[in-house]
Parts: structure tokens; C-alpha cells; sequence
């Protein structure tokens, strides 16, 4: 009786080595798209605030369209100034125009991310520091609007996550700067 258990795992052993091959192309490709709802941080500092972002096409080399928002709940004070800090190894080319901050609809179930107002603002891009600040010509107002700094680049040729972080000048009496937030891009492989 233990002889015949034995040959009938080691038939279906075989069976599963046989056939397996052939279960696999049916298996749909859908798995590695599959959006995860966690975002897991290394140091779980109470000082990392995140911050939401939008992206148009997240695979390597692709054209993409990124939205850093700007949410009245991120802002406690109106903003002077804008600084997003760039990741080193973010390896793309930013060039000033193809940087803009606007007005923005934040999309959802019903409507579409999109600009709704440019605001006219100076920008310098730090190459030695990995920087880009943002002078809008007026302060940008603590009201129930939220802005967006938008970047307009091909994506790195590596895949991964890549954490942006911001500061801004308060517009009070004493101009301070201090952490806005970060946000976490992902870019998938091809």
C-alpha cells in the first residue's frame, strides 16, 4: 500500500512537469501591471510627508507628463517660492520650457488632469545641486486651489522609484522655508 502511494505522487509530479509548460502562455499578463495600494518607506520618519502626483505614461524612455500637486492641504502658508529637489539618479534631460506651473484640476472618476490656468513664473534649473526653483511672479495664495509644477520629460532608461522632494518660502512676514513633502514616481520597465 505505501508502494502504491508512492507511484501515484511521482505520477502526478510528472504529470505537473509535463503539462505546466503548456498552462503558462495562458496565464494573463495582466499580473505585472497589477497596481499595488501600499507604498512602503524604508525609514518610517514622522518628518516624510507625502504628497500626491500624477504621471502620463510610466514606462522607461517614454514621453512623459508629470503633475507635482500642490493641494490647499499641503500648503499652510502662501507660497514665494517653490524647490523641487531632483533625485541623482533621475538621469533625464530637463530643459526650462518644457517646465510649467499651473492651476489644476486634480482628475478622478469623472474629469481628467489637467491645467486649467498657467502661472507665469521664473525658473532656474541647478544642475551641480539637482534642483529646479520656481519664482512665480505673484505669491502663490493659501486658498482652496491647488497648483501643480508640471514636467514635460522622456523618462530615466532605468526603471524604479524615484522620491522628489519639495520646500517652499512662506509668503509671511518672515519668509521661512521649510519641507513641503515628497512624492515617490515610479517608472516601470518596458
Amino acid at each position: 500500500m505505501n508502494f502504491s502511494i508512492k507511484i501515484f505522487n511521482k505520477k502526478s509530479l510528472l504529470k505537473a512537469i509535463l503539462f505546466l509548460p503548456l498552462l503558462i502562455p495562458l496565464i494573463p499578463d495582466q499580473i505585472d501591471s497589477a497596481k499595488a495600494g501600499l507604498e512602503f518607506q524604508w525609514d518610517s520618519n514622522s518628518e516624510y510627508k507625502k504628497l500626491r502626483w500624477y504621471q502620463t505614461n510610466p514606462r522607461k524612455l517614454g514621453k512623459n507628463k508629470i503633475f507635482f500637486f500642490y493641494r490647499p492641504s499641503d500648503r499652510k502658508t502662501g507660497l514665494l517660492t517653490l524647490n523641487i529637489k531632483i533625485p541623482k539618479n533621475f538621469k533625464s534631460t530637463l530643459k526650462i520650457k518644457n517646465i510649467s506651473l499651473c492651476r489644476v484640476n486634480i482628475g478622478g472618476f469623472n474629469s481628467k488632469t489637467k491645467c486649467l490656468e498657467n502661472i507665469p513664473a521664473d525658473i532656474e534649473i541647478m544642475k551641480e545641486t539637482k534642483k529646479v526653483e520656481i519664482y512665480p511672479i505673484s505669491p502663490l495664495p493659501l486658498n482652496k486651489e491647488s497648483y501643480a509644477v508640471v514636467f514635460k520629460v522622456s523618462n530615466p532608461q532605468k526603471s524604479g522609484l524615484y522620491q522628489f522632494h519639495t520646500f517652499g518660502k512662506s509668503s509671511g512676514a518672515i519668509p521661512v522655508a521649510s519641507y513641503l513633502g515628497s512624492w515617490t514616481v515610479k517608472i516601470d520597465q518596458l
